[in-house]
């Protein structure tokens, strides 16, 4: 039976391509999608690929892959990074279940608010600043485990 990576995408992330184009770039949500189904289908893995701009669906889907007993999680939790305790909590209920943190653009470099990651504590570790290229190193980091 072939392990499933959920690759959960928060709020915003669904303007890609349109959205500050100087910042993520012009590809779209689409694209990385099918980046990521290439990818995981190279590492030998299947891939559910999901965007909500809302906090609890993004809850429901990290208790999901929990119960389903996913191979690993990414997540780009968008703005949510910076702020939800939820996501935070979500993660660590799930816990061994290993999480990656991703952002598109180097959280680090832009506004100060952005430097704090509430997810980061929970993961594996985090992929920020390399573009949609983060998710397929995201993708290899999960692979690796196994």
């Amino acid at each position: 039976m072939t392990k499933t990576i959920y690759i959960l995408n928060g709020p915003n992330l669904n303007m890609l391509g349109r959205r500050e184009p100087g910042i993520y770039g012009g590809g779209t949500l689409a694209d990385i999608e099918t980046d990521c189904q290439t990818r995981a289908r190279e590492l030998g893995f299947a891939t559910e690929f999901r965007q909500s701009n809302h906090e609890g669906v993004l809850v429901d889907w990290i208790q999901e892959a929990g119960e389903r007993s996913a191979a690993g999680i990414i997540l780009n939790p968008g703005a949510y990074g910076h702020t939800s305790i939820a996501l935070h909590d979500a993660i660590r209920a799930v816990s061994p279940l290993p999480v990656v943190e991703v952002h598109i653009s180097n959280i680090h470099a832009r506004e100060p608010f952005r430097h704090q990651s509430m997810i980061a504590p929970v993961t594996i570790g985090m992929i920020c600043g390399l573009g949609p290229k983060g998710y397929a190193l995201a993708l290899e980091a999960l692979a690796a485990r196994f």
